[in-house]
């Protein structure tokens, strides 16, 4: 069993992205990271989140956090504590690469998403990402005018469009989405895209992972006023979480309902448990609506729309 003194040597002398960075596959996701929020990614759908300037970590698709010698015995079952320890010491004063490599993000990222969504034009009918949206991915023309005119998406380069995510009103984050991209533009903090609910009352609202399945789930249901259709841009960070717990509380005071309408498959079931747990947390009525098996929302819209032709 280690003394105290290795103890106090390996709690401030090892930072949990330092481990990350030297076990295999780790990487992280620069343009979903800040210094207060590193967010690692390994395979399909493991996310590890280095918070607290490297001393602590959380993993958003389960209940696992904790401090390095946590994460240590997270990455590999069945260590004891003192083994741990053991793997622990070769990390000592390592310094992770994350800084010159947010830098250098940094320096790339000239203006702020808000100032290039600013120099953007809304989406119209005939424009590359209306045509995209239409053709495509089968979002009726109602619904794109809808988005329009509340300024939730706008044309991008390229073709693509645009999607706003946005806390109290202010843009924190753009998603681009084109038939040959997919990603987000730097130097943004995700929390949630915001589509319909604009009834008074908050009676329902319906988490999705993409804006596309967003858009396409309400003009599935055709309940634009009654729902707020939103989605999280993949995994939870950590302004989304901020979001998702604003919208429960204004869900528990209108005694609405939570809905999760993630993907069928296993993250989007890993999420939808999570939603699970924020609403039973704030004693929320929930509900999982899942699309057929292997599909998404915007998978279904298209397919209806095939069989429609």
């Amino acid at each position: 069993m280690p003394d105290e003194s290795d103890l106090d040597l390996l709690r401030p002398g090892v930072s949990c992205a330092a481990v990350l960075e030297q076990f295999a596959g780790w990487k992280l996701d620069k343009r979903e990271s800040t210094r207060r929020a590193l967010k690692y990614r390994r395979g399909r759908g493991e996310i590890i989140i280095v918070n607290h300037d490297g001393h602590g970590w959380w993993d958003p698709t389960s209940d696992a956090k904790g401090d390095v010698f946590d994460l240590v015995r997270h990455l590999e079952a069945g260590l004891t504590f003192g083994q741990a320890c053991g793997v622990l010491q070769r990390f000592v004063g390592v310094v992770p690469t994350y800084p010159a490599t947010l830098r250098e993000r940094r320096s790339r990222a000239r203006c702020s998403p808000a100032e290039r969504w600013d120099r953007r034009a809304a989406i119209r009918p005939g424009c590359p990402a209306w045509r995209y949206l239409a053709e495509q991915r089968a979002i009726p023309d109602a619904i794109l005018a809808s988005a329009a005119r509340h300024d939730a998406i706008r044309c991008g380069s390229h073709g693509s469009a645009w999607f706003a995510h946005r806390a109290a009103r202010a843009l924190t984050h753009v998603e681009v989405r084109s038939a040959t991209y997919k990603g987000s533009l730097v130097g943004g903090r995700k929390t949630l895209f915001r589509f319909g609910g604009t009834a008074t009352s908050l009676r329902r609202v319906a988490v999705l992972e993409a804006p596309i399945d967003a858009l396409s789930l309400a003009a599935l249901e055709q309940a634009v006023d009654e729902v707020l259709y939103v989605a999280t841009g993949g995994g939870m960070g950590p302004g989304t979480l901020v979001a998702i717990d604003e919208l429960v509380t204004r869900v528990r005071e209108a005694r609405g309902i939570l809905v999760s309408a993630a993907d069928a498959n296993e993250p989007g079931d890993r999420f939808a448990l999570r939603h699970a747990e924020l609403a039973a947390e704030a004693g929320v009525k929930f509900e999982r609506l899942r699309p057929p098996e292997g599909l998404d929302w915007n998978d279904v819209l298209v397919g209806r729309s095939r069989s429609a032709s």
